[in-house]
């Protein structure tokens, strides 16, 4: 069993969102994110479910065309190939938990890597909010 919580695992990174992995097996994979004002994972559409509960602070999650803006106790689930990322607002810390079902593979996070060395959310075409 893994128990933690968001305080014990809390780190935040000036420079992009910070990830700490708490569980990880062949079928499931579940992430703490933690996010400075306007820190995001960039749009990408890795063949997994992802569930995003939101536990503190404001922003956007995308969830294929549409964008939903998220507070606390919020959960967007998103399918496989579907596009996805994550946004703080601008004003606050954001913190969440990701559960990505598989767990995405390192191939299919190539465009979250690119996204976070252009600054770019979406490479795509500018953001929508709804």
């Amino acid at each position: 069993m893994v128990a933690t919580d968001f305080d014990a695992e809390r780190e935040y990174d000036d420079e992009r969102f910070s990830a700490r992995s708490v569980f990880r097996s062949d079928r499931a994979k579940v992430v703490l994110g933690y996010f400075e004002p306007g820190q995001f994972i960039p749009v990408h559409a890795p063949d997994s479910d992802v569930a995003i509960t939101v536990q503190r602070g404001t922003g956007l999650v995308r969830d294929g065309e549409d964008d939903h803006r998220v507070g606390p106790g919020d959960v967007v689930v998103v399918p496989a190939g579907a596009d996805r990322g994550v946004k703080a607002d601008d004003g606050e810390r954001l913190e969440a938990t990701l559960v990505t079902a598989p767990p995405p593979t390192d191939a299919e996070h190539d465009p979250v890597r690119e996204g976070l060395r252009k600054g770019e959310f979406d490479a795509r075409g500018p953001e929508r909010t709804k």
